[in-house]
């Protein structure tokens, strides 16, 4: 059994990770669907890993990675939604994550949308 003080660090170092510091409206919001579909298809080593790397980089004050509920396209989780101030929302779906770390580095820190993994691209067939 961990002692209070212990659990106290864990929960601190938790929280942390999913982004439950208070967000600003220019902030990058990148949201991962956490349900169970979404869980049981792999959706927490996608929201570590990305949680991880943001803060490595120093980009928590630039983007927030939080968790979500259901999203309702249990057939493409892991998903990952991306909403910047002043853009469309995209959606990512299918993640691993590899792709994950991917969609940072090109879309979030590139400003380049990673169109082989969206919704859209996955409904018109595209390969995965």
């Amino acid at each position: 059994m961990k002692s209070l003080e212990e659990l106290r660090a864990i929960r601190a170092k938790m929280q942390g990770k999913v982004g439950v510091r208070a967000e600003s409206a220019d902030q990058t919001r990148v949201v991962v669907g956490m349900a169970t579909c979404g869980i049981a298809s792999g959706a927490r080593p996608v929201l570590t890993a990305l949680s991880d790397a943001v803060q490595e980089q120093n980009l928590s004050e630039k983007i927030s990675v939080t968790q979500t509920g259901c999203i309702g396209l249990c057939q493409y989780e892991p998903i990952v939604e991306v909403m910047e101030p002043g853009k469309d929302k995209v959606t990512y779906v299918k993640m691993t994550p590899e792709k994950a770390l991917e969609v940072l580095r090109l879309h979030l820190i590139g400003g380049q949308v990673v169109t082989k993994y969206t919704l859209s691209a996955v409904q018109n067939g595209a390969n995965q």
